[in-house]
C-alpha cells in the first residue's frame, strides 16, 4: 500500500472517534440538525473505502498498517479483501443513514449528543474489527464492540429493562470474547503467526494439529455468542430495549454479524472438516427454526424483526459451514441482502412507533394514506425479505436453495429447515409491510402523519438499494458478490445468478416458500397462538436460565466473600502465613530440594557472628517481652542487626534502606499502639498461641531453607554483567543499585512507593480515629 493511501486509511479508522468527540458540542449548537455534519464522518469513510473496489474486484488483497510491538510481532495492521471491504462499506454506508435517522428519531432528547458519540464509537469499533489483520487488534476491537453496544443498549438507563438487556448482552458477548482470545492464542502457538493474512496459508497445518478441535470450539464460542446462535440467541431480542437506531444498526446490519464475519474469515483455515460441517449447519439450522417460530409469536414490530434476525443469522452460519459448491456465494448474497432489507424494516418500525405512539402490530392499521413514503419503503424491503424478483433478496434465496439442494439425507434435512424458516420469515415480512398500512384505520396514541426526511430517508435508500442491486446484479456481482464469495471460500468464485426467473429446483422451492409464507400470514393469529402454546409448554428457556445463572453467581459470590472475608484481621493474617509456609516447604519436600549439609558458613568472621548473635538476641527479646512496647523495641534490635550485616557484606544502599525502614517501623508501631489504646499485654490463651507459634516457625524455617538452597546453587552472572555493562551506557548512572531501582525497575519501584503511601494513609487514618464524645444526657435518660 502506498504511504499516502496507508495514512488516509489510518485516518479513516480514526474518523468515527473524532466524530464522537465533537458530537456533544455540535448537538449543543445545532440540536438535531447536528446529524447532517456528523453523517459526513461515516460518508467520508464510505467514500475512502469505495476507492478499493477496483483492486478488490480483481482479486487483490490490500494490507497495511504500522508496527506496534515489533519484538512480539504485534502490529496495528489491516486486511482489506472482498469480505472485509463489503463489511466496511455496509458499516459506513448504513452508518451514514443511521446517524441521520438518529437525528430525527431522538429529536429533542436531552442526551442526543451522547447518543451520537456512542453510535460513532461503536462504528469505529466495528470498522476496526472487520478490517483487523492483527490478532490483538481483532480482539481489542471485538471487545470494544461489546462495550459500546452495552452503552447503546442501556442508553435509557433509567429503565430496569434497558439495564438488564445491556448487562445481558455484555456478559454473553464479553464471555465469548474471552473464548475468542483463548482460541487466537492457541492458533498463535500452533502456527507462530499473529496476522490473519498470514494465517490463511496455514489451513492444512491447523486442521492437522492435535489442537484443532480445541481451536474450533473456542472460536465457535466467540462467534456463536456474538451472532446470537442457539442457545445464546436470547440476548439479541432483549436488546430491542435500545432506541430503534441501535436496533437497526447494531442488531441487524453490523454487530450481530461480527460472529458470522469471524466464521467466514476462518472458513479457509478451519473449514472443510467433519466437525466444521457438522456443528455449524446443526446449530445454524436450529437457530433458524427457533428464531422463525419465535418471530411469529410476537406482536411488537421490533421483536418480530429481532427474531427474524436470529433466524437469518442461523441461516448464514448454516451456509458458512455447509461446504457445498454454491454455499459461499449463497452466504455472500444473503449477507448483503439481509443488511439492506432488515435495516430498512427496523427503521420503518421505529418510524411507525415515533409517529403513531405504538409499535404493536395489532394496534396499527390503515396508515397507508397518512404515511405513503413509509408504506412504500416497507413494501420494497418486505418484497426483498420475502425473496421475490427482481429484488436482491430473491437472488440470495435462490442461491441458498441451490447450495443446500441435493439428494442426501443431510441436504434434504437442511433444505427443509431452510424452507420452513424462510416461509415463516416471509409471513413476518408480509405482516409488517401490510397490516399497519392496509385495512380499517385504527386509533393510535398519536395522530399519524409522515415523518420528517431524517426518518424516512434511511429506509427509502436501503429498500431502493435492494431493488437496484437485484436489477443490476451483474455489476453488483463483479464489485461485491464474487470478491466476497471468494474470500469466504478461500478460492476464486464467480457469482452469476441474475434476477430473471429460471426454471430450476431452487425456483420451485422459492415459490413454495412464498406460498407457505402467505398461507401463514393469512392465519397469522392462529399461528401466533400455536407458537405461544409451544413456548409455554416448553416452559424453561435460555433467557430464564441466564437470570438463574446470574442469581446463583451472586449468591455464590456472597457466600464465598463471607467465608474469605469474615472481617477478622487475625483470620486474614493466619491464612496468609499458612499459605506462605506451604508455598515454601511443600515444593522443597515434593522435589527433594532440601539444602545440602553443612549449612553453617565455615569462613564466618568473629564480628559477623557477633552481629548475628545480636540479631538472635533481638528475636529472643521479642519472644520473651512482657508487653507490646518492649516487643516492638526488641524487634527493632533484630532489624538493625540485619542492616549491619548488609553493611558488612558490601551493600550500603540496602543497609541504609533497612535502617530507615526499621526506624520508621518502630516509631509508627509505637505511635499506633499508644493512640489505639491497645492492651499492653497479649492476653491470648495458650491454645491460640501454640498454633500461631507453629505457623510462624514454619514460615521462618521455610524462608531459611529456601534461601540456603538458593545460595547453594550455581551463580548465574548474566544479570550482573548486563547491569554492569549497561547502567552507565544506557541510564548514565555509576551507582548500579540506584540505576536498577530508578531506571530498570522504575515501574516496580513506583508500585512499591504506591504501596508504602497507601499503607501510610491507612496508618494515618487509624491514628486520627477519635472516640465518640460521651453523651451527657445518657445517664439522665437511664
Amino acid at each position: 500500500m502506498q504511504p499516502d493511501i496507508m495514512a488516509w486509511t489510518f485516518v479513516a479508522f480514526c474518523l468515527p472517534l473524532l466524530g464522537a468527540l465533537v458530537a456533544p458540542l455540535l448537538t449543543r449548537v445545532l440540536g438535531h440538525r447536528a446529524a447532517w455534519p456528523l453523517a459526513l464522518f461515516p460518508a467520508t469513510i464510505f467514500w475512502h473505502f469505495a476507492r478499493f473496489l477496483p483492486e478488490v474486484s480483481r482479486g487483490e488483497i490490500v494490507t497495511g498498517g504500522y508496527d506496534w510491538v515489533p519484538s512480539y510481532n504485534v502490529s496495528f495492521s489491516w486486511l482489506i479483501d472482498g469480505l472485509s471491504l463489503t463489511f466496511l462499506l455496509l458499516i459506513s454506508g448504513i452508518g451514514t443513514l443511521i446517524v441521520l435517522y438518529s437525528g430525527g428519531y431522538l429529536r429533542g432528547h436531552p442526551h442526543q449528543g451522547r447518543f451520537f458519540s456512542f453510535i460513532l464509537m461503536f462504528m469505529g469499533a466495528m470498522l476496526g474489527l472487520v478490517a483487523s489483520d492483527s490478532f490483538l487488534m481483532l480482539f481489542v476491537f471485538w471487545e470494544l464492540t461489546s462495550i459500546t453496544s452495552f452503552l447503546l443498549i442501556g442508553f435509557d438507563h433509567a429503565r430496569e429493562a434497558s439495564r438488564r438487556a445491556a448487562l445481558q448482552a455484555l456478559v454473553v458477548t464479553g464471555g465469548g470474547g474471552l473464548l475468542l482470545l483463548a482460541g487466537l492464542l492457541v492458533i498463535w502457538n500452533v502456527t507462530g503467526v499473529t496476522q490473519l493474512s498470514l494465517l490463511l496459508a496455514f489451513g492444512e497445518e491447523v486442521r492437522a494439529s492435535p489442537f484443532y478441535l480445541a481451536i474450533l470450539l473456542l472460536m465457535l464460542g466467540g462467534a456463536f455468542t456474538k451472532s446470537a446462535q442457539f442457545p445464546f440467541h436470547f440476548w439479541l431480542p432483549n436488546a430491542m430495549e435500545a432506541p430503534t437506531p441501535v436496533s437497526a444498526y447494531l442488531h441487524s446490519a453490523t454487530m450481530v454479524k461480527a460472529g458470522v464475519y469471524l466464521l467466514m474469515r476462518l472458513n479457509p483455515v478451519l473449514g472443510g472438516t467433519a466437525p466444521w460441517e457438522t456443528i455449524l449447519p446443526a446449530f445454524g439450522g436450529l437457530t433458524l427454526l427457533v428464531g422463525a417460530v419465535l418471530s411469529i409469536r410476537q406482536t411488537d414490530l421490533k421483536l418480530m424483526l429481532a427474531y427474524t434476525t436470529v433466524a437469518s443469522l442461523g441461516l448464514l452460519v448454516l451456509l458458512t459451514g455447509f461446504g457445498s459448491e454454491h454455499a459461499a456465494a449463497a452466504a455472500a448474497l444473503y449477507l448483503v441482502a439481509h443488511s439492506l432489507f432488515k435495516g430498512a424494516l427496523f427503521m420503518v418500525a421505529g418510524l411507525l412507533d415515533h409517529e403513531t405512539g405504538t409499535r404493536h402490530i395489532t394496534r396499527l392499521g390503515g396508515l397507508a394514506r397518512a404515511m405513503p413514503v413509509t408504506f412504500a419503503a416497507a413494501v420494497l424491503a418486505a418484497l426483498s425479505m420475502g425473496g421475490l424478483p427482481p429484488f436482491f433478496g430473491f437472488l440470495g434465496k435462490e442461491e441458498v436453495y441451490t447450495a443446500l439442494g441435493g439428494g442426501s439425507l443431510r441436504a434434504i434435512t437442511f433444505t427443509l429447515a431452510a424452507v420452513i424458516g424462510n416461509a415463516l420469515m416471509v409471513a413476518v415480512a408480509v405482516a409488517i409491510a401490510l397490516k399497519p398500512f392496509l385495512g380499517a384505520r385504527i386509533a393510535t396514541p398519536k395522530t399519524p402523519h409522515e415523518g420528517p426526511v431524517l426518518l424516512w430517508l434511511g429506509p427509502v435508500v436501503l429498500s431502493a438499494c435492494g431493488l437496484a442491486a437485484g436489477i443490476f446484479s451483474p455489476f453488483v456481482h463483479s464489485l461485491f458478490s464474487s470478491p466476497l464469495a471468494s474470500a469466504i471460500a478461500g478460492r476464486p468464485e464467480t457469482v452469476t445468478i441474475s434476477a430473471a426467473p429460471h426454471a430450476s429446483l431452487a425456483l420451485l422451492l422459492s415459490a413454495v416458500t412464498v406460498a407457505a409464507g402467505i398461507a401463514v400470514f393469512a392465519g397469522l393469529d392462529r399461528a401466533r397462538a400455536a407458537a405461544d402454546r409451544l413456548v409455554n409448554d416448553i416452559g424453561w428457556g435460555p433467557d430464564r436460565g441466564f437470570d438463574q445463572a446470574m442469581t446463583g453467581l451472586v449468591r455464590f459470590a456472597h457466600r464465598l466473600s463471607r467465608l474469605l472475608q469474615p472481617g477478622l484481621m487475625e483470620a486474614y493474617l493466619t491464612t496468609t502465613f499458612v499459605v506462605v509456609a506451604l508455598a515454601l516447604l511443600v515444593p522443597l519436600a515434593w522435589y527433594g530440594e532440601w539444602p545440602r549439609l553443612p549449612i553453617w558458613p565455615a569462613d564466618a568472621q568473629f564480628h559477623e557472628l557477633a552481629v548475628m548473635a545480636l540479631a538472635l538476641l533481638g528475636v529472643g527479646g521479642v519472644l520473651t517481652a512482657q508487653n507490646r512496647l518492649n516487643a516492638i523495641l526488641a524487634l527493632g534490635i533484630q532489624g538493625f542487626s540485619v542492616a549491619l550485616l548488609f553493611l558488612l557484606f558490601g551493600a550500603p544502599d540496602l543497609s541504609f534502606t533497612q535502617f530507615m525502614v526499621e526506624t520508621l517501623s518502630v516509631v509508627i508501631l509505637t505511635l499506633v499502639m499508644t493512640r489505639l489504646h491497645l492492651q499492653p499485654r497479649d492476653a491470648r490463651p495458650l491454645s491460640q498461641k501454640i498454633p500461631d507459634a507453629a505457623i510462624a516457625i514454619a514460615c521462618g524455617f521455610g524462608f531459611c531453607l529456601y534461601l540456603l538452597r538458593v545460595t547453594q546453587g550455581r551463580f548465574d552472572p548474566v544479570l550482573s554483567e548486563f547491569f554492569n555493562l549497561y547502567s552507565k551506557a544506557i541510564a548514565h548512572g555509576a551507582n548500579v543499585v540506584n540505576v536498577i531501582i530508578v531506571d530498570f525497575r522504575g515501574t516496580d519501584t513506583l508500585g512499591e512507593i504506591a504501596v508504602v503511601m497507601t499503607t501510610g494513609l491507612a496508618i494515618l487514618s487509624l491514628i486520627r480515629i477519635r472516640k465518640p464524645a460521651p453523651d451527657p444526657g445518657k445517664e439522665t435518660r437511664r
